[in-house]
């Protein structure tokens, strides 16, 4: 069997190399259709667009996307082709929740203000929302939470978190059709209609909010400030908006030793099913620099403005900074 695999998915090498001796690891965003014609398997990330024009007239039958979201993914044409395919839903929820966290305490220092005074709006309350709003509930702040296609009844329309919250956090899949769809969701008149200049926060999709009409609402005072880590046309983004945001970040909110872990997990093991091949030991995260110190504070574990200021000075190395991104642990 020979499975072609984006060269910046970590720690998975080893558990690949016990289920065949046909691995071929490369830039997932230099993955072509010749590099697929004779693969069986494919496991990515959002760098590799999986569609027709990749695909047809290769023998890939299974693929999976060691992440949550599968946007890159021509759902409609692997179905069609019958080739099976998978995401890794949940697998870095609470890597996301321990980036906002941070970044929630980090606004409090910053900005002088107290959490437990301040009422977060949460846009999209699946794996990762939930989490989030586990951690705004023991930060103890007032929580709403939108989402439609859910529709709980303790949730609320967009509109009410747009009038009531403090800071807005965005956890929604990017879609561009249907009744809930959430191409441009925070746009123009979207922040037209805030009531309390809000901070904004998004680390789900970058076309989720319309990077120009975010860069004018922090330009107009209507929005507070920002923390960004998902933006539009990366890696080619908005420097004039990096340069405005508080705390921005190259899409690796998601990236700590435990979520590539269980991305990593949850490939193999989907692909092991699909196969009917025994699966092999689960991949576990290295442990923390040996002689590191755990005080109690969350920003020793992860403090994004590390990670704003390398990027802030050289906004080029976007691709490098994911590809290389160094050991960060949600927990000791």
């Amino acid at each position: 069997m020979k499975i072609v695999i984006d060269d910046k998915i970590p720690f998975i090498r080893e558990a690949i190399a016990s289920i065949t001796d046909d691995a071929v690891y490369i830039d997932g965003a230099d993955i072509t259709s010749d590099d697929v014609r004779d693969a069986d398997a494919l496991i990515v990330r959002t760098r590799t667009r999986c569609d027709e024009r990749l695909l047809s007239g290769s023998r890939v039958r299974f693929i999976a996307t060691a992440t949550i979201g599968y946007d890159h993914f021509d759902t409609h044409y692997l179905d069609r082709a019958g080739i099976t395919w998978t995401n890794c839903p949940g697998c870095n929820a609470s890597s996301v929740a321990q980036y906002v966290r941070s970044s929630l305490l980090l606004i409090a220092r910053e900005f002088r203000l107290r959490l437990p005074k301040l009422t977060l709006g949460i846009v999209g309350c699946g794996h990762v929302g939930s989490r989030v709003r586990d951690v705004a509930l023991e930060l103890g702040m007032r929580v709403l939470i939108c989402d439609p296609p859910v529709g709980a009844p303790d949730y609320v329309e967009l509109k009410r978190i747009q009038r009531e919250a403090d800071i807005i956090t965005f956890h929604v899949p990017l879609t561009y059709e249907g009744p809930y769809s959430t191409y441009h969701l925070a746009g123009t008149d979207f922040f037209h209609h805030l009531g309390r200049k809000p901070f904004i926060i998004n680390t789900s999709r970058g076309a989720v909010v319309d990077n120009y009409a975010l860069l004018q609402a922090l330009e107009d005072r209507k929005v507070k400030q920002a923390v960004i880590d998902t933006w539009e046309n990366e890696p080619r983004i908005d420097r004039r908006l990096l340069n405005k945001v508080f705390i921005g970040t190259p899409h690796i909110a998601g990236y700590s030793a435990e979520g590539k872990v269980r991305a990593d997990n949850m490939s193999i093991a989907a692909l092991c099913r699909y196969f009917g091949i025994e699966t092999p030991p689960p991949v576990v995260p290295p442990p923390l620099p040996e002689g590191f110190v755990y005080t109690g504070d969350p920003l020793e574990l992860y403090n994004p403005l590390d990670d704003t200021r390398r990027f802030k000075a050289e906004p080029d190395l976007f691709e490098h900074f994911r590809g290389t991104y160094p050991l960060r642990r949600e927990t000791c």
